[in-house]
């Protein structure tokens, strides 16, 4: 077997004979580069031996030298024998790893939403077909043993028919001579009958390796091969005997059981399976290959399967971009600053294929940002652009239009964050094939874009988180090509990339759910101190009188304190980290400052019946007028500062009174027509008052309507 690793400069001589007849070489200055990954047979004289050609993320650089695993040079292990440096552990490292990578092209290659003309394929072990050739590579045994089930049924067939061919029919004269009989109802009974043929049946053993071998090839490594015998296989913890020497002890012993020439070869293939060492006899051709160009494309593939969404379901504006720019990996998912599940966001990812240890350049990650910027510009373009000859653009609106506009208009004119990620191969010293995806140890962990301190909720205010992903993990997942445990390890990541990203910026930023005073406008407040607030506050909540506030823990500006207690005049302030419910952190903050100050009752109670033709409105918090036809004459009207409508007798929050007028009504009397502005939330919750506590035509203070809604009254 031959090893050679993608990208690495060899010296021409060292790699001439092997890479005879292979084309698309690029070779500089006497030195040899190969641009594929895959597996391909060498028939010339010279070599006649598989050539195995492997990912660069094997290269570790080490004080100047690309090493394989950091210890050995390319060019000295390209023949993996007896005089090769490497560790058996190693040896069998690369073997396994062979058969992954053949799987992953594999998989690939029969996906059609791939690029698959850049995939080479010819069929590997074509048996019956060309020459005889010696291999001992791991993947020629798996593909051996696929191919011998699939072209010998009729061998099978005739085993089993034997097998079962009178063999268990009852020897009645042996059985009334050697044993008792049991008189049941006038008949004899005898418990153990015996067989005419008693000894073991080898061949049926054999054949019960052989589909044990087929079944954890299926299961382990994603093949397909077909398994239609219905014996009890080896499976589980018994297999794993097998695989660790009880395989070969027991083969061993039931060798010479077999003479028909078939019988032999099938023997001889489960014994090449347990003892990978041993030379096995495969057919083939000149053209076994099966070779990718350009691998990135491969390791992009599956990241994208393993974590982004289908193209069909990405807009066509953002994943391929009006600028040329095209986004790796794609995907919504619930939002960073929300804790509501109807909120996503898109999720940005570019997927990084280098050698171990490698840094992610300059150049990436301003291309990483712009994606982010052109994400925000696709957003508001689904709002504001209404270019009737842009088709993508006219899709998208039609296709998308639930999705969320990332800019808070309405309020602050904050943007929402964008998650942004880069996610690079790396493989464990340990060569372990263990479930790994962390932020990366090589380098810088997060990337920051800004124009101004201080302002997390600006449009210019990018972040770029870095991963390192176990490669030998993604490439099994992707090879095994199991869509539940697919599914299982997307969304168990999705949940790390939020977290994480959450984490990095509550290490930087401070977080705070503000709500306004009763008697402050906030809309009014933020526009009187826009540049204040700009890019600090943002609404990601359902309920939109709850704000977010974020501040720069390094106070930038050496402010942070200042604006604090500034809002804190008009706005109860409550610490809120990303993700939670501010809701709840809002009812736990003690109101106490403002309550001192809401004993004057000036909080007028009314009804809206569920026959009214406003009850929706009032409902949905959407309504700006009340009428009151009946005016009380026991309270003071000039005092009416809130409206607290008890709808269907039920409170969740009240409306400030801006402006009231009298009215003359058709029978004579004055009625009073009050326009209504922001609505105040309570909670969530909504309470019963109306005849238990409470009666339309009341005036009453903020303090009493708060202990009515929380019970206390």
């Amino acid at each position: 077997m031959k090893v050679l690793i993608e990208e690495y400069r060899y010296d021409a001589a060292d790699v001439k004979d092997i890479l005879k007849g292979i084309d698309a070489l690029e070779n500089i200055e006497g030195y040899v580069s190969v641009n594929y990954v895959g597996y391909f047979y060498n028939p010339y004289e010279t070599v006649k031996d598989c050539v195995f050609i492997l990912p660069k993320v094997l290269l570790e650089e080490i004080n100047g030298e690309e090493l394989v695993f950091g210890q050995f040079k390319p060019e000295n292990i390209i023949s993996i024998d007896e005089n090769c440096p490497l560790s058996k552990q190693q040896k069998d490292f690369i073997y396994e790893f062979a058969v992954w990578i053949y799987r992953a092209i594999v998989v690939f290659h029969e996906d059609k939403s791939n690029d698959t003309s850049i995939v080479y394929n010819k069929k590997i072990t074509n048996i019956g077909k060309g020459r005889k050739r010696l291999s001992n590579t791991y993947l020629d045994i798996i593909l051996s043993l696929i191919r011998f089930s699939r072209e010998n049924q009729n061998f099978f067939f005739y085993i089993l028919r034997n097998i079962h061919s009178g063999f268990n029919k009852i020897n009645w004269t042996r059985t009334i001579g050697t044993s008792s009989a049991i008189v049941q109802n006038n008949n004899p009974v005898y418990l153990n009958p015996i067989n005419r043929k008693r000894q073991i049946n080898f061949d049926e053993e054999l054949i019960i390796i052989f589909f044990s071998i087929l079944n954890y090839v299926n299961e382990h490594y994603g093949f397909n091969a077909h398994i239609d015998i219905n014996f009890e296989l080896i499976t589980g913890a018994q297999f794993q005997n097998y695989l660790n020497g009880r395989g070969l002890i027991r083969l061993r012993q039931i060798k010479y059981k077999y003479f028909s020439d078939k019988a032999l070869r099938l023997w001889e293939l489960c014994y090449a399976f347990f003892d990978q060492a041993k030379r096995i006899v495969v057919d083939t051709n000149q053209r076994d290959y099966l070779l990718v160009k350009n691998f990135y494309a491969v390791f992009e593939a599956i990241i994208d399967d393993l974590i982004g969404e289908k193209r069909s379901e990405i807009p066509a504006g953002l994943k391929d971009q009006d600028d040329g720019k095209r986004v790796d990996h794609m995907y919504t998912y619930k939002g960073l600053t929300t804790h509501e599940e109807d909120k996503p966001i898109y999720y940005i990812g570019d997927s990084k294929y280098y050698k171990r240890n490698s840094s992610i350049g300059k150049e990436a990650v301003y291309k990483q940002f712009t994606y982010a910027r052109n994400v925000i510009q696709w957003n508001l373009n689904l709002f504001m652009n209404e270019d009737t000859n842009d088709k993508d653009l006219i899709n998208d609106k039609n296709k998308f239009n639930k999705v969320k506009k990332l800019r808070d208009d309405d309020l602050t004119e904050g943007y929402n964050i964008i998650p942004n990620f880069f996610i690079s191969a790396t493989i464990d010293k340990d060569l372990s094939y263990k479930d790994s995806l962390q932020l990366t140890q090589k380098g810088t962990k997060y990337f920051t874009s800004r124009q101004f301190d201080n302002r997390l909720f600006d449009r210019d205010t990018l972040l770029v988180c870095h991963y390192d992903v176990n490669f030998l993990y993604v490439v099994s997942l992707y090879a095994r090509n199991n869509a539940s445990q697919k599914k299982s390890w997307k969304k168990k990541v999705r949940v790390m990339f939020r977290h994480e990203i959450q984490r990095i910026l509550k290490k930087k930023y401070d977080f705070y759910a503000m709500q306004a005073h009763p008697q402050t406008d906030a809309k009014a407040y933020i526009n009187e101190h826009f540049r204040d607030v700009l890019g600090k506050v943002y609404t990601p909540f359902s309920n939109k009188t709850i704000l977010s506030l974020a501040l720069d823990k390094s106070d930038p500006e050496g402010n942070n304190a200042t604006i604090l207690n500034q809002l804190k005049k008009d706005f109860y302030i409550v610490p809120c980290e990303l993700g939670l419910d501010p809701n709840i952190k809002m009812q736990e903050i003690e109101k106490s400052t403002y309550i001192a100050q809401s004993k004057e009752k000036n909080v007028l109670t009314a009804l809206v019946r569920k026959t009214d033709k406003d009850f929706e409105i009032f409902e949905k918090h959407n309504a700006k007028q009340y009428f009151m036809e009946y005016i009380p004459t026991s309270i003071n009207i000039m005092g009416i500062k809130f409206l607290l409508p008890m709808v269907g007798g039920e409170i969740d929050g009240y409306y400030k009174v801006e402006k009231m007028n009298f009215v003359n009504l058709d029978n004579g009397k004055v009625g009073l027509k009050m326009k209504i502005g922001e609505f105040t939330s309570l909670g969530e919750k909504k309470v019963q008052i109306y005849r238990i506590k409470m009666q339309p035509g009341e005036l009453i203070s903020l303090n009493h309507t708060f202990a009515m809604y929380n019970g206390k009254i």
